[in-house]
């Protein structure tokens, strides 16, 4: 019989069958995963009872309400789309996931930033963070990996300006930016 071994002494596969799985939380569901200077993430007071549910979208907090409310607007993303990448030279991004689920890929590409280079991921949920706020100039996508529409409420800075939209775009899959969308998919 031999020793037990920990699975964190196992060496990741190279090449079988599987491959190893890479934690997203510690163990007190704080994420792992790199951060972007700026993005602020929320999770909502969220109210139950026998009635239904309540959650407050914006309460004044002032990490994400630092600037009044200008403008806002639904969108969807139908499932397993992508929107963006996009980023913004004016205008903060405030998002409020109000169903379904989405994966927000984020890439720090601001000349000064102390993160530049990094790329963060939010997964937003109804029982989890419902709520990032977008700094001006990172660029940043919405993809829902769920087989039903999201909807998700934008609370920008800026009102959309129809004659100069300020929204940047590249293709997804843009050789532009350093980062693999396909790596943070789902491997099924």
């Amino acid at each position: 019989m031999t020793d037990p071994v920990a699975i964190s002494d196992l060496p990741a596969q190279d090449g079988g069958l599987g491959f190893r799985d890479v934690a997203t939380v510690t163990s007190d569901g704080i994420p792992v995963g790199p951060t972007i200077a700026g993005v602020v993430m929320h999770r909502p007071v969220h109210h139950h009872d026998h009635r239904g549910t309540l959650f407050e979208i914006a309460n004044g907090d002032p990490l994400q309400w630092s600037e009044p409310i200008v403008w806002c607007y639904q969108t969807s993303v139908r499932p397993r789309q992508i929107k963006g990448w996009a980023r913004h030279e004016v205008k903060v991004d405030r998002y409020c996931l109000t169903s379904g689920e989405l994966m927000v890929l984020l890439h720090d590409d601001r000349d000064g930033s102390p993160t530049r280079g990094v790329t963060m991921r939010v997964m937003l949920a109804p029982d989890a963070d419902r709520q990032v706020v977008i700094p001006v100039g990172v660029w940043h996508m919405i993809i829902n990996l769920r087989d039903e529409d999201a909807q998700l409420i934008n609370f920008p800075t800026e009102p959309y300006h129809h004659d100069r939209p300020d929204r940047i775009l590249l293709p997804w899959d843009t050789d532009e930016l350093p980062v693999d969308v396909r790596s943070y998919l789902p491997k099924f």
